[in-house]
């Protein structure tokens, strides 16, 4: 059997520009030196959040190129130093401020039938400060030219803050009511050319009313899609308490040096993780598995921390102590999650995704948050919905999949959502950008210069 190599990375990029070549240099960190030479994966995914300012990724298109470019150029630059392979960026999408992009290796670009994308926001009214955004494609399997696997990628940025668990359990219920894939599927011919997501949403907001309806479960996919694979990757804001820390319990952080057998090793702080015990309890996540976690929590560093990093990624030293920021707890937030095996595919061994590697990259100097990396191998075979003899007995498994059922109203809420996006974004871009603070000091003085003109003729 067919197996395809994936390499999947989450990073909060805390609005700011990345340092591409710092980040070039240790992108496959999470990679061991037997999985490199193996070889370059055929697909990479990175789940981006804090992407950009609020401004620019509210208004979206060229507004967010720089940044979407500076990924482009590190993935370019890791690739060919590693490998000498070329990689195309077939999906640039984000709804709000978070971002998803997927990357083909150029000599598998022709198995990539299709690509479906899906938005919803669950942040202030709903709007895309904290969101998801999702990419499922077609990879024709080995031998095959009309049949293809489907996977789906979800780039997600829950609810923050210790006390908020509750609200991060409900930002999973919105994502797997209105993430909805609408079988508006992009070939590999339009890819390069398909709408962004502001123009393509505009364009539809006055068929909300029609679209939305008990239809919709004929005519739109969920996340959990018949024989789909599902990784969901992001900041996904889960904590090691319900309550922020104390000034006594800053003696129970995490340090660099413990051993196991030491309260202040990480291993004790874990065991505390709410996303485990959510999960675990059923609450969250449902149906998801995820990697052992055999790495330091991936936030909140201090700003000390991201100086202390620059120098250490620069000069080549290790970095030998850890420097939290004392208002929050150390946690596990950046995680990476997957299907064990496409829904609906029973538990059979041979199409369970292999996991090889997951881990945390460097602290980065422009985040407060480190990376976290996942490299997988997915089993491909032809979706059996493809045989009919066997339709009616996927379907009833996929729907006892799904933990809660699509909302009929998911295409209007993210409609209006988006509206306001583009208000408050241009709000924000006028009031927080230089650029913004330019066009309105020039606006005033324009005003102010008619105004002294018409006054000098009304004087006359």
């Amino acid at each position: 059997m067919e197996d395809l190599s994936i390499y999947i990375l989450t990073s909060n990029c805390a609005r700011t520009l990345i340092d591409v070549d710092l980040f070039a240099d240790h992108f496959f960190d999470a990679l061991s030196a037997d999985a490199r030479e193996s070889g370059a994966p055929e697909l990479i995914v990175l789940s981006l959040q804090e992407v950009a300012p609020i401004a620019y990724s509210f208004l979206g298109g060229t507004y967010l190129t720089p940044y979407f470019d500076a990924f482009v150029k590190t993935v370019k630059k890791a690739t060919t130093k590693l490998w000498n392979e070329s990689f195309v960026n077939l999906v640039r999408d984000h709804t709000g401020m978070t971002g998803l992009m997927v990357f083909a290796r150029a000599d598998v670009l022709d198995k990539i039938q299709w690509i479906d994308t899906a938005h919803v926001g669950f942040g202030v009214h709903e709007m895309g400060n904290k969101g998801a955004v999702g990419a499922r494609l077609g990879y024709v399997t080995k031998g095959s030219t009309s049949k293809a696997v489907d996977l789906t990628f979800v780039a997600a940025h829950l609810a923050p803050m210790e006390d908020a668990l509750e609200q991060r359990n409900l930002d999973w219920k919105s994502i797997v009511e209105r993430l909805v894939f609408s079988h508006n599927k992009n070939t590999l011919g339009s890819l390069q050319t398909a709408p962004n997501e502001r123009s393509a949403l505009l364009a539809d907001q006055d068929h909300d009313h029609d679209h939305d309806s008990a239809h919709a479960d004929k005519s739109h996919e969920d996340l959990f899609a018949p024989n789909a694979y599902l990784f969901l990757a992001g900041d996904l804001n889960y904590r090691t308490s319900n309550v922020s820390p104390s000034k006594t319990d800053i003696a129970r952080f995490p340090r660099y040096d413990a051993s196991p057998e030491d309260p202040t090793h990480y291993s004790h702080l874990l065991k505390e993780d709410q996303l485990m015990r959510e999960m675990r309890e059923g609450r969250c996540f449902h149906g998801l598995s995820e990697p052992p976690i055999d790495f330091p929590p991936t936030y909140k560093y201090s700003s000390g921390a991201q100086k202390a990093a620059a120098h250490a990624l620069i000069s080549g030293e290790p970095d030998t102590e850890w420097k939290w920021s004392t208002h929050r707890w150390p946690s596990w937030c950046d995680r990476i999650l997957y299907l064990d095996h496409p829904t609906g595919s029973g538990t059979k061994q041979d199409l369970h995704v292999k996991p090889h590697a997951y881990g945390a990259l460097p602290l980065f100097p422009h985040s407060d948050h480190r990376p976290v990396a996942l490299a997988v191998s997915v089993p491909l075979r032809v979706k059996a919905s493809d045989n009919p003899s066997q339709t009616n007995h996927m379907v009833p498994e996929a729907q006892r999949t799904a933990p809660f059922a699509i909302d009929p109203s998911w295409r209007s809420r993210r409609n209006a959502a988006r509206r306001k996006e583009i208000v408050v974004g241009f709000l924000a871009y006028l009031s927080l950008t230089w650029e913004g603070n330019g066009l309105l000091l020039a606006s005033s003085l324009g005003l102010v210069s008619a105004w002294i003109a018409l006054q000098s003729l009304w004087g006359i």
